[in-house]
């Protein structure tokens, strides 16, 4: 069968350029479409075809698709710029979000565009121009002709904080044709867990070329400033005495639920605070409607509104605070978990102390919350029992410090996955 795999690679990538080139249209539309809820998407689309991009050449190539990848990158970066301060850094996303998390965190230290959509003379022009040493995907993110063009040029490729999920596993296997010969490009991957690194090799990877690093999650070390800012905005808020909830990305399908749930802790607590995060910008206005909808007193983070006695819901509607809220919180709820979206990390609140409530769709993150909830650092509830959970960690105070305290535990406990994940990478840019 191995005699066959170069012939069955050039068949599978060439039905795939047919079909991809046939779809561009759609693309192009499905990216218009965004644009009429997010105007960003209307930007820099030459981006989107390797047709503008950094001009510096070498160094580090870091590809992080959106929001949650780009945090999760931010503890590699650093560490990379300052064991390697005159190398370049080029840091890719595939959203506008994205994109502003980037710029957020880096201003210009770090360079930044669109990757370029998965057209083979896309990427023969971007890396024309760029030039890498060594390109570092984060978690998830593989394109096939990203992988063939990158080995094409001799850089090598290296998915770190690597995660697969049994149900995203049966799904490569289903289109094996098109996903083994993808997989046989990379040079190295860092599971974050023995699961990942089982389903990767199971779907053919070489087991030379898999490590079980831990997750780059782990290694989250929030800015020292942060509880300061957070503790001036609770007291010019004037929070004190008051229980602060924040629900965090939530997704299409679970504000209604949230706002529900809010509504029974209410009955128990009137003066508590819920601080509503919608995952998407271009929900934030139909959020702000639903909230309003469900009878709430609504402040917005984007028209600069303070919380004030009388404020029921804060809508966190602008990018790159969550952080400050998840500190500002007494109890978070993490989203895209009562709806099956796979659930969004949960160790962010954690790692600020803050009792930290999922729901049970958390397969993205399947291996991190089984060691929380086994440890009584994470709760799972039901649409159904989160206000039940909400309104016990409230009345409860003792009960939320042991959950905080155990979630300190599990995140000391897991600490180290930047030190072997950045070895791997250095390994692979010397080879």
């Amino acid at each position: 069968m191995h005699a066959f795999y170069p012939a069955i690679r050039t068949v599978a990538r060439f039905l795939y350029n047919i079909l991809f080139h046939l779809l561009l249209p759609l693309v192009v539309l499905r990216l218009l479409w965004k644009g009429l809820r997010a105007p960003e998407y209307r930007l820099r689309w030459r981006e989107r075809f390797g047709l503008d991009v950094p001009l510096q050449q070498g160094g580090l190539w870091v590809h992080a698709v959106s929001v949650g990848e780009t945090l999760a990158a931010a503890p590699l970066i650093n560490a990379w710029r300052e064991a390697h301060p005159d190398e370049p850094v080029l840091v890719t996303t595939m959203t506008p979000t994205g994109s502003a998390r980037v710029q957020a965190l880096w201003g210009n230290k770090v360079n930044h565009c669109y990757a370029p959509y998965d057209l083979p003379w896309a990427w023969g022009l971007f890396l024309r121009k760029v030039r890498p040493r060594v390109l570092v995907i984060m978690e998830t993110e593989l394109w096939p002709n990203m992988l063939v063009s990158a080995q094409a040029r001799g850089v090598p490729v290296v998915l770190v904080n690597a995660r697969l999920s049994a149900r995203s596993a049966r799904g490569y296997a289903r289109v094996g044709w098109l996903t083994r010969p993808v997989l046989q490009h990379l040079s190295r991957i860092a599971a974050q867990d023995e699961a990942t690194a089982s389903r990767f090799t199971g779907l053919g990877v070489d087991a030379g070329k898999v490590d079980v690093t831990g997750s780059l999650k782990f290694d989250i070390a929030p800015p020292d400033v942060l509880k300061g800012q957070a503790e001036e905005l609770r007291q010019r808020w004037q929070l004190a005495g008051r229980p602060v909830l924040v629900a965090a990305s939530t997704h299409e399908g679970e504000d209604s639920i949230v706002l529900s749930a809010f509504a029974q802790v209410r009955e128990l607590r009137p003066d508590a605070l819920l601080i509503l995060v919608p995952r998407h910008p271009e929900r934030f206005d139909s959020v702000a409607r639903l909230v309003r909808e469900h009878g709430c007193t609504l402040r917005r983070r984007s028209q600069q509104e303070d919380v004030i006695a009388g404020t029921q819901v804060f809508l966190g509607d602008t990018m790159g605070e969550l952080l400050l809220w998840y500190a500002l919180s007494d109890i978070a709820f993490v989203g895209g978990s009562l709806v099956p979206v796979g659930g969004h990390n949960m160790l962010e609140p954690i790692a600020l102390d803050v009792p930290t409530l999922s729901g049970p769709h958390i397969f993205n993150f399947q291996t991190i919350a089984d060691e929380l909830v086994a440890a009584g650092a994470l709760q799972l509830v039901t649409s159904e029992r989160l206000a039940d959970a909400v309104v016990r960690l409230i009345a409860s105070p003792s009960v939320a410090q042991a959950q905080a305290a155990a979630g300190h535990a599990v995140m000391a406990r897991n600490r180290g996955a930047l030190a072997r994940q950045l070895a791997l990478i250095e390994q692979e840019m010397r080879s």
